[in-house]
């Protein structure tokens, strides 16, 4: 069995405006895919909620999944990235600094699909 990299991340302290922008958010996916060579099977799909609220978004990969909901209102940002197999680990607090403003980012990865032994 194979096992894949679960990678769960909350970004707080993020600037309200870029929570809100769909192409703020495609770029963070972009320098993912780029970055550990993901491989996209279709175009991102996004849903822009209205007013001053939040954007969804989600890409299926050959590898699995990458997600994302904001919350413009409290500067809050959740990322979820699964890969079927191991993977080099991501900057994913500098990026997400550089494309959201994050000022703190907790990054957990979980090992998934690991027989007991």
């Amino acid at each position: 069995m194979n096992e894949g990299m679960h990678w769960v991340v909350d970004a707080w302290g993020c600037d309200a405006e870029s929570l809100r922008s769909r192409e703020r958010l495609a770029a963070v996916f972009d320098a993912a895919v780029r970055e550990l060579r993901l491989k996209p099977v279709d175009a991102a799909r996004w849903h822009v909620f209205p007013g001053e609220a939040g954007v969804t978004g989600f890409l299926v990969l050959a590898e699995s999944h990458l997600a994302c909901h904001t919350f413009p209102e409290t500067g809050f940002a959740a990322f979820d990235l699964y890969c079927c197999r191991p993977r080099d680990e991501w900057a994913w607090e500098a990026r997400l600094r550089e494309h959201l403003g994050a000022r703190r980012v907790e990054v957990r990865c979980v090992s998934r699909g690991k027989a007991n032994r």
